[in-house]
């Protein structure tokens, strides 16, 4: 690949996308000036904080499963901004992803390899939920912004740290920002074993004399990273509010707690796949060989059982929504099989991927450190315990970490590709416009 001919093109891409993305919700903004979507149930939160502020009581009172940060963010929007408390707040969720594609632009331009991090802004512009996640009250934005500022600044501050007059400030920063984002959306738990992990790998690397320096540096970011997530656990007594472990939040008395759930993270893991195989088809076909052969055997296989356990998988969202619109000629474990033996296939193909190019990614620290989330992402769901279900839109917690890993496999943006990413943002405004004209 020319690196000097894609990266322009990446950028042009994505800058295109985020320019349509925010023109939708401008304008949705601006004419719909009524709660849809999600929209009712997280007022409660939103009002909460924009009256009380943040303190034992309002914690106390909070509602729904997202932690109290991202409310907090909306809250700052009602009170720095006149007019309606909806659209102020909608405002401020706005600014939220403006700024997310701020961090991944001057992260890319200060980046030996640039077309990763455009790459992971592009994966998350184009994401189905995206623009509902940026025109709504929904969390998402606070949340990346956050999670994508602590890997960039902590991804900066690690090589560095050995050094004497090493920016501990930016570390600090870094992990303070990942245990904020924790706080945003319980999920990103995941961001701190993953970065201990990454230390951890670091340090091994360094020279006996320079370790205990580093190591001081990384447990200072670290312990900054944990006390956001402690503060919250003391006041909840619980990594979910009182609501949520009691049932008592939503209509459904659908609960979230800590306990054992040996399913969840295979739901968790099929559902990264799914949003894995927009990201790189038709790239899968380049498996050859014996692996092709094992790959096409074992997503027959993995399609049919998830064909037959089709309402475990089937979780509430757009890919639910699609195969049993789809499957109402066809039935719906026919379609669900096809579909689940390509989602896997192509899996396998990039799990091939990584690892003949596993020299190559371990020498981006970026990429490391995504494949280290995914995974923490996936394997946290075993400590989720309730019937809350794995809507499908948590992916996007998750997608700047898939584009991170997907543009260092494939940087090429081919047509095919393009075309794609287009759909999916043509699909992404199509969601958003048609819960306004449906409510």
């Amino acid at each position: 690949m020319d690196k000097r001919g894609e990266v322009p093109t990446l950028r042009k891409c994505a800058l295109v996308v985020l320019a349509i993305n925010i023109l939708s919700a401008v304008l949705f903004i601006a004419l719909v000036d009524r709660p849809v979507y999600d929209d009712y149930l997280h007022t409660f939160d939103l009002q909460n904080y924009a009256t009380r502020g943040l303190s034992a009581a309002s914690l106390l009172q909070h509602k729904n499963a997202p932690g109290p940060t991202a409310y907090l963010w909306m809250a700052t929007g009602v009170h720095l901004l006149p007019g309606s408390e909806l659209r102020n707040a909608r405002i401020a969720i706005l600014a939220s992803w403006i700024l997310l594609a701020a961090a991944f632009l001057v992260a890319a331009r200060s980046s030996a390899f640039p077309e990763i991090w455009y790459g992971a802004l592009l994966a998350v512009l184009v994401f189905p939920h995206s623009v509902q996640a940026a025109a709504t009250l929904l969390t998402e934005g606070p949340a990346l912004l956050f999670a994508a500022c602590g890997v960039i600044a902590w991804i900066r501050f690690l090589p560095s740290a050995a050094k004497t007059t090493g920016p501990l400030a930016l570390g600090i920063l870094g992990g303070v920002s990942m245990g904020v984002a924790t706080t945003c959306r319980q999920y990103y738990l995941a961001l701190l074993p993953a970065a201990a992990l990454f230390a951890g790998y670091h340090l091994l690397k360094l020279p006996a004399e320079q370790r205990l320096r580093s190591s001081l540096k990384v447990s200072f970011s670290l312990f900054a990273a944990c006390v956001p997530v402690a503060l919250l656990l003391l006041a909840w007594k619980n990594i979910a509010s009182p609501e949520m472990v009691t049932g008592t939040a939503y209509h459904h008395t659908a609960t979230a707690l800590v306990g054992l759930n040996l399913s969840r993270p295979i739901v968790a893991g099929f559902y990264v796949a799914i949003y894995l195989l927009p990201f790189t088809f038709p790239d899968m076909v380049r498996l050859t060989g014996w692996r092709f052969r094992v790959a096409a055997v074992s997503a027959v296989l993995v399609g049919a059982a998830v064909s037959y356990f089709n309402s475990f998988f089937l979780q509430p969202g757009p890919f639910s929504s699609s195969i049993q619109m789809v499957s109402r000629a066809r039935g719906t474990r026919l379609i669900l099989f096809l579909f689940a033996s390509i989602v896997i296939f192509n899996a396998l193909a990039v799990l091939s991927f990584i690892w003949n190019r596993r020299v190559l990614l371990g020498s981006r620290p970026p990429v490391c450190f995504a494949l280290l989330i995914l995974v923490f992402f996936v394997a946290e769901q075993v400590g989720v315990g309730g019937n809350h279900p794995f809507y499908d839109r948590y992916v996007l917690q998750v997608a700047p970490f898939l584009g991170l890993i997907v543009f260092s496999l494939l940087p090429r943006l081919t047509l095919a590709r393009v075309a794609v990413f287009l759909s999916l943002c043509c699909f992404s405004n199509y969601m958003l416009w048609r819960f306004a004209a449906a409510q």
